[in-house]
């Protein structure tokens, strides 16, 4: 039952993901054309050109999974719950405070999603497009706030090749912007 209410999110799933991929594209296309309008006619057109359809496409999939996921491992939690409370013999009331607990744990997971997949999305749409122009890396920008991870605080202002995502100190391999909650982005270093 559960797998079938997941499969009846995937067309609100999919207007969700598509709205938000579609903001984050605009803004994308908008700081991409302020960019260009410092630069010649010709840049200004192979930006606009970019092949992101493809990119689009792959990103709203990938986003329309996330979502769906939501309901099935909050069901999961639920039977985790029941079962170590089965056996570990726990009372029912307690184990329905955790159960009501699992709303938020679905909320907090949302969050997280939303937050992980507008910064990948525009660090993504970044990449395309400035690979597109013949970009061969870019700068690594964190928000320069106290929440910056340390790993990322060390990339701060480093050239980073589009083909060859750093290994961070904490062991993680990305881009700016492209892992679970990092509000850094990609800063394109352009050809001449």
């Amino acid at each position: 039952m559960l797998q079938r209410y997941s499969e009846a999110l995937t067309g609100w799933a999919t207007r969700t993901a598509t709205r938000m991929l579609v903001e984050v594209d605009a803004r994308d296309r908008l700081s991409w054309a302020e960019l260009a309008g410092e630069m010649s006619r010709e840049l200004r057109r192979e930006i606009q050109a970019a092949p992101t359809g493809e990119l689009f496409q792959a990103l709203l999939n990938e986003q329309v999974t996330l979502i769906k996921s939501i309901p099935l491992d909050a069901a999961q939690r639920v039977h985790e719950l029941t079962i170590k409370g089965l056996e570990d013999s726990t009372r029912a009331s307690e184990i329905a405070k955790e159960i009501g607990r699992s709303g938020e744990v679905a909320t907090s997971r949302a969050n997280l999603i939303a937050r992980t997949e507008v910064a990948r999305t525009a660090s993504t749409l970044t990449q395309s497009r400035a690979e597109h122009v013949g970009s061969e890396g870019y700068i690594w920008r964190t928000s320069g706030d106290l929440d910056v991870r340390d790993s990322h605080k060390q990339m701060n202002g480093k050239f980073v090749r589009w083909d060859d995502p750093p290994t961070l100190s904490d062991g993680t391999k990305t881009h700016a912007g492209q892992i679970y909650n990092c509000r850094c982005y990609p800063e394109p270093v352009l050809p001449e």
